[in-house]
């Protein structure tokens, strides 16, 4: 870069947000109210390295059962269910201003493009897919296209 002028102030820098956070959304209220999708054991969680190197986890690894019935998180629409590379099994929903939860790896997809389905209801099942070493789940929440921590959304209960 160019040497500032004498006397020239440094632009301040913006906040930065903690990647654990999504950008401000309009579904504050469903915070600690989500379903996850799957009964199992979380081996891969949001920020950590993934055990094979590489990017790390944008979402959780649920470890579960092969043909365990995989429920949506919350309400909305599908917008994608098709295989895809990395992923397997992909069905993603889109829950209205910018939310998305995704899910991969699945055996099978059990709703399609365009169909509407009510939160808690069963959209695929569990599966090996998308190139991990174990049956399970892929599930990632995402607002506005920024990955974010699932664990802070979801009602472990």
């Amino acid at each position: 870069p160019a040497p500032r002028p004498p006397g020239a102030k440094e632009a301040p820098m913006p906040p930065t947000r903690r990647a654990a956070d999504p950008p401000a959304s309009p579904h504050a209220a469903l915070r600690g109210k989500l379903m996850l999708p799957v009964r199992g054991e979380i081996t891969g969680r949001f920020g950590r390295p993934r055990p094979e190197g590489g990017a790390a986890w944008k979402g959780l690894f649920i470890r579960a059962p092969e043909g365990a019935e995989v429920r949506a998180a919350a309400a909305g629409q599908v917008v994608h269910a098709d295989w895809l590379r990395g992923y397997g099994n992909l069905l993603v929903l889109d829950h209205g201003d910018g939310l998305l939860s995704v899910y991969g790896n699945n055996e099978s997809l059990l709703r399609e493009a365009g169909q509407t389905v009510k939160a808690g209801e069963v959209v695929a099942t569990v599966g090996n897919t998308g190139g991990n070493t174990e049956s399970g789940l892929y599930f990632e929440l995402r607002q506005q296209g920024q990955a974010f921590d699932p664990l802070r959304w979801v009602d472990l209960r």
